[in-house]
């Protein structure tokens, strides 16, 4: 039995040393972050919006505990929030906290008491061409207009219903 074991795992082991087929992308003119005719490309990653029922708390955390660089808190009544920016070095994560009662991280944390990944921000070298161009692909927003974001550059977000069940936030690079 013993043998047989042996033989089982060197089998599955030679197998998991073979080597992986690579697959290449077949060659473009166009870089994969352009969309085809558009007059708008998709940028870098900006960050990942964390909605959390104590900010003082979810702040030490990544700063004590992680050792990430953690901004003060600063608060955003316009947009109904207070936020603490956190640095990762390649990208940024922004604590998200209620501010009044009217704001819509105090219904995300309603529904998901312990918080949770609110929204993606992605950058958009043109917002405005972007935003004309996704109506035209029935991309739906949550306002009908862009608004100035935490970073003081415009944004606009986009209906999770149509971004395969994710918030996006499109944001002028």
């Amino acid at each position: 039995m013993t043998s047989f074991l042996l033989g089982t795992v060197k089998g599955l082991f030679s197998r998991l040393q073979a080597p992986i087929p690579t697959l290449r992308a077949s060659s473009t003119s166009q870089p994969l972050d352009q969309v085809a005719g558009s007059l708008w490309n998709l940028g870098r990653l900006n960050h990942v919006a964390i909605a959390v029922p104590d900010l003082e708390k979810a702040a030490a955390f990544y700063k004590n505990i992680l050792g990430a660089q953690v901004s003060e808190a600063v608060p955003l009544p316009e947009h109904g929030v207070s936020v603490v920016f956190v640095n990762l070095g390649n990208t940024k994560m922004e604590l998200l906290h209620p501010l009044g009662r009217d704001s819509p991280i105090a219904g995300f944390l309603q529904k998901n008491k312990a918080g949770g990944m609110h929204h993606i921000c992605i950058e958009v070298d043109n917002i405005n061409a972007a935003v004309m161009d996704l109506k035209t692909k029935k991309i739906r927003s949550l306002s009908e207009e862009v608004k100035i974001g935490a970073h003081g550059k415009p944004v606009i977000f986009l209906h999770p219903k149509d971004c395969g069940g994710v918030l996006v936030e499109l944001e002028q690079a």
